[in-house]
């Protein structure tokens, strides 16, 4: 703790300079041309990363807090919102983690700060939440019981920034109860709200008054709701585990002085709407917005509590205004940026500045700080900062239809300066499989290789969200089967169309996407000229075992269910790659992080282990401490020169310059001493 406290205690003063940015609106205004094949642009310009992760504007829109990375150090700063300079700088250690910020009042920020700690001798994550005032430079912890692992949730903040309710458990064994925390140095502690079994979830009204608890109990998502403080707690509503309501539900705000706010649920169609509630009844008294073909994701209100705007997903994100102000606004201000998209990412509490982020699938999009009254918009940062958006290419929406007449929706990102016939091309399936989907924004890995010649086609195989239930349950006991026939069909509607060559298509995922690479190439090695694997499931009953750990007993009974379907004679063993790794003959790229805790490495050792003895060995990628995704960018580059370079040797695009890469790469047959190593280890543990 002495060690948590000395590091937060670093702070300096002072005008420090922001990282270098370019004006978006200035480089929008250079038009080139789409007919002229671009550069091919560095793969290190798509894996960094502006330093920037977290934002928040204090409660009067003059200052904003920033959260940032400087070679793996996280730092917050503080800047003056209209100058745009930093006025503090707060600095961490390397192993600390800001997990949140949200501001006290104008002049104080709450933290949520989370470093390596132990519990009986296991390695965990402890978390503690500090309180920084800006105006004296102090420094305090909120103080829990010492064998507590996690510091606490924000249940509400005072407007002044004078105190907030804390979720915390008073003891690792018990659920969370509510503390009245006075933000000062030593400050009064009282608990408001005590425990109760199962309730892990508590919520305030805009008063400041805890009114609701959710939890589960026996199988049992269970509601507890009072109408004001002097009363108690009283059980309105119990919904089984799998009752369709309990799938979704989510409280968006309970205003004060009221039995009445809105949540976003499920109705009768199986669409998640807007739904005002009454919580002393547990019922919804009407459905306020509802879209008839897709889920609303997110619900903003105003301050007084009604409802400002309602989020969905079709193809890309699509807002629906209830306030024609604002709707108008938010016109104005996707006109003047001349882009598709632009999202608020923090606001004051009267939208006297915003923090706004503008781009599109085509553009990663840059930070602009903008105040209304003044009609000022400036930019602050890219999310790029070394590339050059107007290189890039922009997906389009696309449907084919699968052998068994289900229609598959797509994205086909097309590269520029080519003919639009017979292309090289990769089908590209996102992870997951269920409830994940691909949409219209922007994705790094897909220009990395629509700028290197090839079309990519994304395909929202069945079983992925947002389409539906039908959809998404076509999707049960089809991994390997006719999930996998999805993306051979969509190489026949690409080559039928004209648009790929069927003798240069290759297959490229991660995670679930990795392994339906690996399965293509082994299941269809005729289709296929090759595959790549980032983080590639290879054997599904090793990987259920694995999840088995973090699920509970039905959870995992669920998911298994899910994933083995209904025909009692299928064995998972019949389509998962390791059992046909000896039998490979096309060129795959295997690659993992050694920290991966989502899909165990102990997958790829198996697979790397098992194609020893075929007649083409995959060309291998270990990155050491590495986990699902890519924590660094030094790791996001590997990845990106280990593909490109591979698909330059084995499925190589007309006319490309073959470039340098820096990947490491070990090429087919060459020895892998960390490989061989790993691979008599057992199976890793999470």
């Amino acid at each position: 703790m002495k060690r948590l406290m000395a590091a937060l205690a670093a702070v300096l003063a002072g005008s420090v300079p922001l990282l270098p940015v370019h004006a978006q609106s200035e480089r929008l205004e250079q038009a080139v041309s789409s007919d002229e094949a671009p550069a091919l642009i560095p793969t290190e310009n798509f894996a960094g990363r502006s330093a920037f992760r977290d934002f928040e504007m204090s409660p009067d829109g003059k200052q904003l807090a920033i959260e940032r990375s400087i070679d793996g150090t996280p730092e917050i700063l503080v800047l003056d919102a209209a100058k745009g300079e930093v006025v503090r700088q707060l600095v961490f250690q390397k192993d600390q983690r800001i997990d949140w910020i949200h501001w006290a009042g104008n002049t104080k920020i709450l933290l949520s700060i989370s470093m390596a700690g132990s519990f009986y001798g296991f390695p965990v994550r402890v978390n503690r939440l500090y309180v920084r005032d800006l105006v004296n430079g102090q420094l305090f912890p909120l103080e829990v019981d010492d064998r507590v692992l996690w510091g606490g949730d924000l249940v509400h903040m005072a407007e002044d920034g004078s105190h907030a309710l804390i979720s915390v458990q008073s003891s690792f064994r018990s659920t969370p109860s509510v503390y009245r925390y006075q933000l000062v140095p030593d400050g009064e502690v009282e608990r408001i709200v005590k425990p109760k079994t199962g309730v892990w979830n508590w919520y305030a009204d805009d008063d400041g008054v805890v009114r609701l608890g959710m939890g589960w109990k026996r199988k049992r998502l269970r509601v507890y709701y009072r109408p004001d403080a002097a009363s108690k707690f009283d059980l309105v509503g119990k919904l089984k585990a799998d009752d369709d309501r309990s799938r979704y539900w989510s409280v968006v705000r309970i205003v004060g002085g009221s039995d009445r706010g809105y949540v976003l649920e499920e109705g009768e169609n199986g669409r998640t709407g807007v739904r005002l509630f009454d919580y002393s009844t547990g019922q919804a008294v009407e459905t306020f917005y509802e879209n008839e073909d897709w889920d609303v994701e997110e619900l903003w209100l105003k301050r007084d509590g009604t409802p400002l705007a309602a989020l969905y997903t079709d193809d890309r994100e699509q807002i629906v205004w209830f306030d024609d102000a604002v709707e108008k606004r938010h016109a104005q201000l996707k006109k003047a940026l001349k882009t598709e998209e632009i999202r608020i990412v923090t606001r004051s509490r009267d939208d006297e500045r915003m923090l706004i982020w503008a781009g599109s699938e085509a553009d990663p999009g840059a930070l602009y700080i903008y105040t209304p009254a003044e009609k000022n918009l400036s930019v602050l940062a890219n999310y790029r900062p070394e590339l050059d958006h107007r290189l890039l290419v922009k997906p389009k929406p696309v449907r084919y239809t699968a052998r068994d007449g289900l229609e598959i929706p797509a994205y086909l990102t097309m590269p520029r300066g080519r003919p639009d016939k017979n292309l090289p091309f990769i089908i590209l399936p996102h992870g997951g499989p269920y409830g994940v989907r691909d949409k219209l924004e922007y994705n790094d890995e897909v220009q990395v290789l629509a700028n290197r010649g090839y079309a990519v086609l994304q395909p929202n195989f069945r079983g992925s969200g947002g389409y539906g239930d039908t959809f998404y349950e076509a999707g049960n006991g089809e991994i390997g089967r006719k999930m996998q026939d999805d993306l051979d069909d969509a190489m026949d509607w690409a080559v039928a169309e004209g648009i790929a060559d069927p003798d240069r298509v290759c297959v490229v995922g991660g995670s679930y996407g990795g392994y339906a690479a690996l399965w293509a190439v082994l299941r269809n090695p005729d289709r296929y000229r090759c595959a790549a694997s980032w983080a590639g499931v290879t054997d599904l009953d090793a990987i259920l075992k694995y999840d088995r750990k973090f699920l509970s007993r039905k959870a995992s009974k669920r998911w298994r269910a899910q994933i083995e379907g209904e025909d009692e004679e299928f064995e998972l063993d019949t389509v998962s790659p390791v059992t046909f790794a000896p039998n490979l003959t096309r060129p795959v790229l295997l690659a993992h992080g050694t920290s991966d805790r989502t899909v165990p490495f102990s997958q790829y050792k198996k697979f790397e282990k098992a194609s020893r003895t075929a007649a083409v060995k995959p060309t291998t990628l270990v990155i050491e401490n590495e986990g699902h995704g890519f924590s660094k960018t030094e790791n996001e580059r590997k990845w990106y020169d280990a593909l490109t370079a591979f698909l330059l040797e084995h499925n190589p695009p007309d006319a490309v310059e073959k470039v340098t890469v820096s990947a490491e790469a070990v090429p087919s047959g060459a020895e892998d001493p960390a490989t061989e190593s790993a691979a008599a280890d057992p199976v890793a543990s999470p």
